[in-house]
């Protein structure tokens, strides 16, 4: 069995037509949706100093065959789904 680490890297282009590429963290589906939680990918290092460390949550969504990753403008569900990969991610990563 290997130990290698082999990200799910997922590539999305913004409104403006900007492409950003990001590790896909964790996926999570609830009776109303969808969601991934993603962390940036940088190919500078200077980039990757200056980044937050923050979690971006997003709400997968489909039309015409082709998947959406949409921002979560209500706050409650934005904040539920915060909540559940927070404490996924804390269980992963707990130290026994």
């Amino acid at each position: 069995m290997s130990d290698e680490y082999n990200p799910d890297i997922v590539s999305v282009v913004d409104d403006d037509g900007v492409e950003h590429t990001f590790e896909e963290l964790d996926r999570i589906e609830t009776d109303e949706a969808r969601y991934v939680a993603l962390i940036p990918v940088y190919d500078n290092s200077e980039d990757i100093i200056d980044d937050d460390g923050e979690i971006i949550c997003l709400r997968v969504e489909e039309e015409d065959g082709e998947t959406y990753l949409c921002p979560i403008e209500n706050d409650g569900e934005f904040d539920s789904v915060r909540k559940i990969f927070e404490d996924r991610l804390n269980d992963l990563f707990e130290e026994e």
